[in-house]
């Protein structure tokens, strides 16, 4: 395939999507004949910096490829370490370039505006003529088992607590609420009370929250949470922001808490169960939400947004409606990718029916060993098994968790065979670095909420 003026050689294509260009193939064709030397930094909160010294070709002929190379970089930068500004050392054309892509009338302005909002500073990219090193913070949150702790998981559908004591779960509830669709804080407020209160009931006293919600969260503050996407902005900043911690010390007082992304908590509850960290948690559902836990058990403080981080290289791939981006993981590792493919392979999925609905269709398919269906989830895997040599390069983590409603049923073990198969194919070099894998039995036990109980040390 031959993308940008790059031939980039694939082996295994997609049976449903043969056009696909894996991103982590693209770039490594790319960097072959590129030697012009080029740096990119991403700058997030507290002065943590990702940076990476890479080249460019720096000729008239490879100005689009170096121009689509440059910002897809920087984009998955953004995406995967977050940041509200980018520096630029060694090419002025790519400087340029970033600073025009991610104007208000750029192509990248979705991406500027959301991480402006998240750091709450103006987006900006600067040149400069030394590029600064990497600066990361990981904090060791989790694994905290003494005591009598609460865990909360807030879903979009229903929010689960569990009481703990000295890690056994004592008492746990699961309950149906519409926090997506409610534009009034306070309906959101009270139901996360009413949960601290009905697990703190069966307790003797309580020492500790955790909290694990979707969303991103600094400082246990709620920067981006798509449960209150109905909540207008003004409401957004003066409840939402300090949702949790409002809930938590309105209830128990100065108790210790911590608010951490399910994504990040779902990688913990993996760390939990097999016993040793560096584990990538990557759930497919209505999106992609990605956690991670270093080697230490530590959470890194990333944003871990896979969902915005570009996957295919090919220029007709799929576009996001939220974020008017093509090639990103939500529409390949979501309910979104088996929607796309389903009539690929021949399935009608009626237009009356919700993309939960849609995607249960194609499940009673699989479940009833169809062709079609299979062709669908064989896609997914070889999507996957490329995905995840480049998720390798990014992580180097060394247990990938896949989870998700796309990952149940028959669908889910053929996406993972078909992964490991396109890894050890294509990629020997990585294949035996990092082990994907359905959770076990244990995992589920660990539970979301419960593993959300041993967020924070006790003082």
């Amino acid at each position: 395939m031959t993308v940008y003026g790059i031939d980039v050689p694939v082996r295994n294509s997609p049976v449903l999507d043969p056009a696909f260009v894996p991103i982590g193939a693209f770039n490594a064709a790319f960097l072959k004949t590129a030697e012009k030397p080029v740096g990119v930094a991403v700058e997030r909160a507290d002065g943590q910096m990702a940076s990476v010294r890479t080249f460019l070709h720096g000729t008239a002929d490879m100005r689009d490829a170096d121009r689509y190379y440059v910002e897809r970089l920087v984009k998955t930068l953004l995406w995967t370490k977050g940041g509200f500004r980018v520096i630029v050392s060694g090419d002025r054309d790519a400087y340029e370039w970033l600073k025009a892509a991610y104007a208000d009338d750029g192509a990248r302005a979705f991406d500027a505006r959301f991480m402006a909002g998240v750091y709450e500073r103006p987006f900006e990219v600067l040149w400069s003529d030394e590029l600064p090193e990497a600066k990361d913070a990981p904090q060791r949150v989790g694994g905290s088992l003494d005591g009598c702790r609460i865990g909360f998981d807030a879903g979009g559908s229903d929010r689960k607590v569990s009481a703990v004591i000295d890690g056994e779960s004592v008492y746990s509830e699961e309950v149906v609420w519409f926090p997506k669709t409610n534009a009034d804080p306070d309906y959101h407020y009270d139901g996360i009370v009413a949960a601290l209160k009905s697990a703190a009931a069966h307790l003797p006293r309580v020492d500790a929250v955790g909290v694990s919600s979707a969303g991103i969260y600094i400082n246990n503050r709620t920067m981006v949470a798509s449960l209150f996407h109905q909540v207008p902005k003004e409401l957004f900043d003066a409840k939402v922001k300090d949702i949790y911690i409002r809930a938590i010390t309105d209830t128990f007082g100065d108790v210790p808490y911590a608010v951490v992304n399910d994504g990040d908590v779902s990688a913990l509850a993996g760390m939990m169960s097999l016993g040793e960290g560096n584990v990538l948690g990557i759930a497919m559902g209505t999106s992609e939400a990605v956690g991670y836990v270093d080697a230490e058990g530590r959470i890194t403080g990333w944003l871990n947004e896979l969902a915005f981080v570009p996957v295919d290289a090919a220029r007709g791939a799929m576009r996001d409606e939220w974020s008017g981006d093509i090639g990103c993981g939500v529409k390949y590792f979501s309910q979104d990718g088996v929607i796309k493919l389903a009539p690929r392979a021949g399935i009608e999925l009626r237009e009356s029916l919700s993309p939960a609905e849609k995607l249960k269709a194609v499940q009673r398919l699989m479940e009833a060993d169809s062709l079609a269906a299979a062709q669908v989830y064989d896609s997914i895997g070889t999507y996957l098994g490329h995905t995840l040599a480049y998720y390798y390069g990014l992580y180097g983590m060394r247990h990938v968790l896949l989870l998700g409603r796309v990952m149940s049923g028959k669908g889910g073990d053929r996406i993972l065979a078909e992964a490991r198969r396109v890894l050890r194919d294509e990629y020997p070099a990585v294949a035996d670095k990092f082990l994907p894998a359905l959770p076990d039995e244990k995992f589920r036990r660990v539970g979301q909420s419960a593993a959300a109980a041993s967020l924070p040390t006790l003082k």
